[in-house]
């Protein structure tokens, strides 16, 4: 059920670029019009929030994208942080993935599942 506010929980876990995307074209979309968001990155997700995103699958298609016209990568997370979206990366996957806290986005906060679920409490989640 939604929270009265509607406030979003994106919950991404997968590691392809256009999961990544999407969920960051929600972000923006949702923060854009008001709508308070936490994104929460886990498994291969956690490389979406990388400085370097890269390290996720199928990454070479942000260009494809960008020569569409359509928004890429940076942008959308460069708009996510301006918009003040609250992003999170599991700490048992950043283990898993080998990838250092140092190499996150500035502000990223590592957490543990029971955070986040606190967190998105009362809040409509979607999972990518």
């Amino acid at each position: 059920m939604m929270g009265d506010d509607g406030a979003l929980a994106i919950l991404l876990y997968d590691g392809a670029y256009a999961r990544a995307h999407y969920a960051f074209v929600l972000a923006a979309g949702a923060l854009a019009i008001g709508r308070p968001v936490i994104m929460f990155a886990a498994g291969r997700g956690v490389h979406a929030l990388a400085r370097d995103w890269n390290g996720l699958h199928d990454a070479g298609d942000d260009a494809l994208v960008r020569a569409k016209g359509v928004a890429g990568m940076d942008t959308l997370r460069d708009a996510a942080v301006e918009l003040d979206a609250k992003l999170m990366a599991c700490e048992a996957a950043l283990k898993l993935c080998d990838l250092p806290v140092d190499r996150l986005l500035p502000g990223v906060q590592v957490a543990g599942v029971p955070t986040f679920l606190e967190a998105a409490r009362g809040r409509q989640i979607i999972t990518l």
